[in-house]
């Protein structure tokens, strides 16, 4: 028996446990047996499920055992324009750019505590009926000029000419007012200004928006403009429907993300709220 400074050692305790001293120790664990007909016999990872051929992992997969002979996958032309956003591969929508700063003509009707998010001249297609009523004019009085020339009737020519002179005054003026009407967005409201002699401002609140839509024809759509229907709270309604505003559904998302997210609005400007009264 040892001295009662040697530690005690439990019966079978120190067979179980690896010696340091000994290389050739070992378990005497079935588990770690390699015959062939031990029912715990060491199973290489080619024998597991995860490397069955039918899990895709064979040769004809493209996974070849030597990683020098990888395959890389081939993926088509269209595949890959799948994955943009145009393809509906779920990618970031795009945002048309806007100046961040307003112009002059805008910036008279905001006030200080205001964030200005943009302004937009309506399409061009609202000057479709002048234009065209300019053109028509002038090919009529055109023929009508020459035709009384070869009658030699030559007072009859001058009114027609003053006439033509008459149409295109009014269809300048109709372009010059198109030019300076503009619909406005910022964080607190919207307006549409127009006029060149008398101005008018017409506004709505985005707080008292109960419904809003915008509504394309067909040549809308393949021209891209639409019209706005504003509904409010209040009975009346300065601002109701605006027509022939472009691109209507990059302006729709606009006007309900700053309703609903002004605080995301804040975060791709890069601007912060501070001094913001909203």
């Amino acid at each position: 028996m040892g001295g009662p400074a040697e530690p005690h050692e439990p019966r079978g305790e120190g067979a179980g446990r690896p010696r340091d001293d000994d290389e050739n120790f070992g378990y005497n664990d079935p588990a770690f047996d390699d015959d062939p007909d031990s029912p715990r016999r060491r199973r290489t990872y080619s024998d597991g499920p995860g490397f069955n051929p039918d899990a895709g992992y064979s040769d004809d997969a493209g996974y070849a055992t030597d990683p020098g002979e990888f395959e890389a996958p081939i993926f088509t032309q269209e595949e890959l324009e799948g994955l943009g956003p145009e393809g509906g591969g779920g990618g970031p929508r795009r945002v048309l750019p806007l100046e961040d700063e307003p112009t002059t003509l805008v910036a008279r009707y905001l006030f200080p505590t205001e964030r200005y998010r943009g302004e937009w001249k309506r399409h061009w297609i609202h000057l479709s009926g002048p234009l065209g009523i300019g053109a028509g004019a002038t090919l009529l009085l055109g023929y009508l000029a020459g035709f009384l020339t070869r009658q030699n009737v030559d007072g009859l020519v001058t009114v027609a000419v003053l006439i033509w002179l008459a149409v295109i005054g009014w269809v300048a003026w109709k372009v010059f007012d198109w030019y300076f009407d503009r619909f406005i967005l910022t964080n607190k409201r919207v307006m549409v200004v127009n006029g060149i002699v008398t101005r008018k401002v017409a506004m709505m609140p985005l707080l008292r928006v109960t419904d809003m839509k915008y509504e394309q024809s067909a040549l809308g759509r393949m021209l891209s403009y639409g019209t706005f229907v504003l509904e409010s709270a209040g009975q009346d309604q300065a601002l109701r429907e605006v027509k022939h505003l472009p691109n209507p559904n990059e302006l729709y998302l606009r006007v309900v993300e700053e309703m609903y997210e002004p605080q995301a609005v804040e975060a791709r400007l890069g601007k912060d709220g501070d001094g913001d009264d909203a």
